[in-house]
C-alpha cells in the first residue's frame, strides 16, 4: 500500500535521500502512529501476565530458548548480511554498529502472542497439547521481548542518559500499578458495575492511552511502552471486554493498516536487484530458521517428536508489529540500511504467512488417533476406564451433567475420567484460549461461574474414589467451536461426548429456548464427532446420592440404541439405578425398509439396502441376547421388556403407557441404521432432528412428561445429515397431532 501512494519511490532515488517518509505521507505517518499506540494497548489489554507467573518448566524452557538462541545466531546472521551485501560501489560497514546487531537479534527473537492465539484458533489446535505449550511459550517470550524493548532501546538509539530513561521508565511502570491500578480499578468497577459507561466516559480511557504514551515517549523510552503498561494496568472482565469490542473494528480496520503503509514506503525492492535474489533468499532463509532450530534444540531435552519439535519452532516465528516497530527505529535513526530492512521485513512476512500451511503439513493431530470401536462405550472391555467429555455452557447444565456422571461412575467397578469443558461465546478481539481452571482462572467476568463450576466437579470427585475431573474452559466463537470440542475429544482420547440440550425447563415445567445458537453447536459435534455423542435434555432428574434413579432404555435397533444401552448397561452397576430396557418391536408397515436410507450417504441400491438392514437386526438380536443372560438373570434391578408396535397410532400409545411409570431418565439412540420407512418420514418433520424421532416426541412439550432424555449417537457409522430436513416445525404440529396437547 506504501508503493502505491507513493509510486516514485520505487526507483530509490528519493528514499536514498530521505531517511523518513515524505512530506506528503507526513500526515499518514502520524495517524499511522496513533493506531500503533492503540492497537498495542489492545495487546496490553488482552495479555494475561498470570500465564507467565504460573507457566510450568516445559513452557518456560522453551520460551527461554526461542529469546536467547535466536538472538544469538542472529549476531551470526547479520555479520553474514554485511559480507553479502558488500558490492564494489556499497560498503555495508558503516551500519556494523552493536546497536544495528542488537536490533537484528532481538527481532529474530519476537513471538508476537495475539498473531499466535489467532493462528491457533483458525487452525483448531489451541486444544492439543502442542497448541497450548506454543500458547504459554508464546507470551513468556512476547513479555520477555517488551522487557529487553524497555531497558535496551534507550541505549541502542544512543538517547541521552539512556540509563536515566531506564530508570525513569521502570519507576513509571511501578507507579503505574502500585497507584495508578488500584485507582483506576475501583472506578472503572463502579462504572461498569453501575452499566453507565458511554462514549463520553470512554474517552477519558482513550484520552490515558495517549497521556501514557507521551510520558514513556518523553522519558527516551518509546510511546508504544507506555500505551502496553496502561493496557495492562486496566482491569479485565465485563469492562475490558466491551472496550475491546468496541475499538476493534476502528484500530485494526482503519488505524493499524496505516502502520503497515508507512512500513510499504521504507521497502526498498531494489535490493532484490542490487545484491541478487540468492543473496537476499540466504539471509531470509537463515532468519526464518533461527527460531525453528532454537526450539528444536529446547524440545529435545524432553523428548518431543522431531516433527513436533518443528511445528513448534514453526509456531513460535509468527512475528507481528513489534520487530517492525523496531526495524523502523533502526531504519529511521539510520543504525540499519534500507536493504538490511527490506530483507528483514521480506523474513517477518514469510514467517507469519508460511506458519499455517508449514502446521498442516507437518502437525495433523488428527492422524494420532486413527478411527477404531474403541471410541464407542459398547467395544470398550468391562473394566475399562470409560472417559467422557462433558460440555455445558453454564452452572445450572453443568449441575445437570453431574447425575449422568453420577449414575457412570459404579463404585468399585468402572473407572472414570471426566473433563468438564465449558464453552464460551468469543466476542470481538478477544483471543480464544483453554485455560485449567485448577491453575488459573484470571478471566474475571467468568470468575463466579468458574469458581461455581469448579466447586461442582472438584466436590464430585472427592465423593467418588474412582472417579477423576479435569476442568477446562473453552473461548472461541459458536460457528467453529464444535471443531474445538473435535480436538478437546481427540486429545483427551474420549469415548463419550455430553452436549447439553439448547431448551431448558421453565418454571411451569416446559422447555423453553434458552439460546439457538446451542442447537447449531450439537448439530455441528455430531456430523464429524471424533468419538460417541450423547445430547441430554435436562428436566432435573435428580442426584443419585439423594434418590434411587429410575432409568428406561428404549431399543428399537440400529447402532446408536446398541450404544446407549451400553451406556444403560454400565449405569445398571450403580447400587442406585433402577434399569428397564423396553425392546420395541415394529411389524407390519412400521416395519418396512426405507430404500432411501442408505442414498444419504453412497448410493448402495435397494439390495444393499436390505441386506444391511437384516445385518443390523443380526446385530441388535445379538446384543439385546447378550444383555438379557449376563444382566437381567444377574441382577433384581434389572427389568426387560417388549412393546409392539403395528401401526404408527401405536407408538404414541406405547409412549403415554411408559410414561405413566415415572421414570427419571429415558436414553435412547439418535436412529442410525433402524431404515425404517414410517419413522424416516417422521424424521422429516421433526422439530430438533439432533434428538432423532422418538427423542424429538419424548423432549416435545405436547408429549407431557416430566423425565430427562439422553439421546446417543455411536460413533463409526459417519455423523447425521441433518440437511434431510424438509422444514422445521417450531411449533410441533405433528407432535400435537400423535400426542395431543397435554393439559
Amino acid at each position: 500500500a506504501g508503493l502505491l501512494l507513493c509510486p516514485q519511490i520505487t526507483d530509490g532515488t528519493l528514499l536514498n535521500k530521505l531517511a523518513t517518509p515524505p512530506k506528503t505521507l507526513l500526515g499518514t505517518e502520524t495517524i499511522a502512529h496513533v493506531g500503533l499506540i492503540y492497537n498495542i494497548f489492545l495487546t496490553g489489554l488482552e495479555m494475561n501476565l498470570d500465564t507467565v507467573l504460573l507457566a510450568r518448566k516445559k513452557a518456560t524452557t522453551i520460551a527461554v530458548a526461542g529469546t536467547l538462541i535466536p538472538m544469538a545466531l542472529g549476531y551470526a546472521i547479520y555479520s553474514l548480511a554485511q559480507v553479502l551485501y558488500t558490492t564494489p560501489t556499497k560498503d555495508m560497514s558503516c551500519y556494523g554498529t552493536a546497536s544495528a546487531y542488537l536490533f537484528w537479534a532481538l527481532v529474530l527473537s519476537v513471538t508476537n502472542y495475539p498473531v499466535l492465539a489467532h493462528i491457533l484458533t483458525d487452525l483448531k489446535i489451541l486444544y492439543t497439547g502442542l497448541g497450548r505449550v506454543a500458547i504459554t511459550a508464546a507470551t513468556i517470550n512476547d513479555f520477555y521481548n517488551w522487557a529487553m524493548f524497555v531497558l535496551l532501546i534507550p541505549y541502542a538509539t544512543h538517547s541521552e542518559r539512556p540509563f536515566v530513561s531506564v530508570v525513569l521508565t521502570m519507576g513509571f511502570v511501578l507507579f503505574c500499578y502500585s497507584v495508578l491500578r488500584p485507582f483506576l480499578s475501583r472506578l472503572i468497577l463502579k462504572i461498569t458495575e453501575k452499566n453507565e459507561w458511554d462514549n463520553y466516559k470512554l474517552s477519558f480511557v482513550l484520552v490515558g492511552t495517549l497521556a501514557c504514551a507521551h510520558v514513556t515517549e518523553m522519558l527516551g523510552t518509546h510511546s508504544i511502552v507506555g500505551a502496553l503498561v496502561y493496557g495492562l494496568v486496566l482491569p479485565r472482565g465485563k469492562f475490558a471486554d466491551m472496550l475491546m469490542e468496541r475499538l476493534d473494528d476502528l484500530v485494526s480496520v482503519y488505524l493499524a493498516p496505516l502502520f503497515f503503509v508507512s512500513c510499504g514506503v521504507r521497502f526498498d525492492f531494489r535490493s532484490f536487484q542490487l545484491h541478487k535474489l540468492h543473496k537476499v533468499a540466504i539471509i531470509v532463509v537463515l532468519s526464518c530458521f533461527a527460531k525453528i532450530s532454537s526450539i528444536i534444540i529446547a524440545t529435545s531435552f524432553y523428548k518431543m517428536p522431531f516433527r513436533d519439535g518443528v511445528a513448534l519452532g514453526a509456531l513460535m516465528n509468527t512475528k507481528g508489529i513489534l520487530p517492525l516497530v523496531m526495524l523502523n527505529i533502526a531504519v529511521d535513526r539510520k543504525m540499519m540500511s534500507r536493504d538490511f530492512y527490506t530483507a528483514m521485513v521480506t523474513a517477518n512476512v514469510l514467517m507469519t504467512i508460511l506458519v499455517s500451511p508449514t502446521i498442516n503439513y507437518i502437525y495433523k493431530p488428527s492422524k494420532k488417533f486413527e478411527k477404531d470401536k474403541l471410541r464407542t462405550i459398547q467395544n470398550l472391555r468391562a473394566d475399562a476406564e470409560i472417559r467422557v467429555l462433558v460440555c455445558f455452557h453454564n452452572t445450572r447444565q453443568a449441575t445437570g451433567m453431574i447425575s449422568i456422571l453420577e449414575a457412570c461412575s459404579a463404585p468399585n467397578v468402572t473407572l472414570l475420567h471426566v473433563f468438564a469443558a465449558q464453552l464460551i461465546e468469543l466476542k470481538g478481539r478477544g483471543t480464544a484460549f483453554l485455560v485449567d481452571l485448577d491453575q488459573t482462572s484470571s478471566h474475571q467476568s467468568l470468575q463466579a461461574d468458574m469458581d461455581n463450576v469448579t466447586n461442582i466437579f472438584s466436590e464430585f470427585a472427592r465423593e467418588k474414589s474412582q472417579t477423576s475431573v479435569e476442568n477446562l474452559i473453552a473461548m472461541s466463537s459458536y460457528d467453529t467451536i464444535h471443531k474445538d470440542i473435535y480436538n478437546i475429544a481427540e486429545e483427551k482420547r474420549a469415548s463419550l461426548i455430553i452436549l447439553p440440550f439448547h431448551k431448558q425447563v421453565s418454571g411451569d415445567g416446559d422447555l423453553e429456548v434458552s439460546n439457538t445458537a446451542f442447537k447449531e453447536i450439537n448439530q455441528n459435534v455430531m456430523q464429524c464427532a471424533p468419538c460417541s455423542v450423547g445430547i441430554l435434555v435436562d428436566r432435573g432428574h435428580g442426584s443419585l446420592s439423594k434418590a434411587n434413579l429410575r432409568v428406561a432404555v428404549l431399543f428399537i435397533g440400529g447402532p446408536d440404541d446398541r450404544e446407549a444401552l451400553a451406556i444403560a448397561w454400565r449405569m445398571a452397576k450403580h447400587p442406585g439405578i433402577h434399569l428397564s430396557l423396553v425392546h420395541i418391536l415394529l411389524f407390519g408397515k412400521v416395519a418396512e425398509v426405507d430404500t432411501n436410507v442408505a442414498s444419504l450417504d453412497e448410493p448402495q441400491g435397494l439390495l444393499s439396502t436390505v441386506l444391511d438392514s437384516e445385518k443390523e437386526k443380526e446385530l441388535d438380536e445379538e446384543y439385546v441376547s447378550l444383555f438379557r443372560l449376563m444382566a437381567v438373570s444377574n441382577e433384581d434391578s434389572i427389568i426387560y421388556s417388549e412393546k409392539q408396535v403395528h401401526t404408527s397410532d401405536d407408538i404414541p400409545s406405547v409412549f403415554n403407557e411408559l410414561d405413566k411409570e415415572g421414570y427419571d431418565l429415558y436414553i435412547l439412540g439418535h436412529g442410525k441404521g433402524r431404515n425404517s420407512m414410517v419413522l424416516s418420514n417422521l424424521l422429516e418433520w421433526t422439530d430438533c432432528p439432533e434428538l432423532g424421532v422418538i427423542g424429538d416426541m419424548l423432549a416435545s412439550n405436547s408429549f407431557g412428561s416430566y423425565s430427562s432424555v439422553l439421546v446417543v449417537q455411536q460413533y463409526g457409522f459417519g455423523g447425521t445429515n441433518f440437511r434431510t430436513c424438509k422444514r422445521v416445525n417450531s411449533n410441533n404440529r405433528d407432535v400435537e397431532a400423535l400426542f395431543g396437547k397435554p393439559e
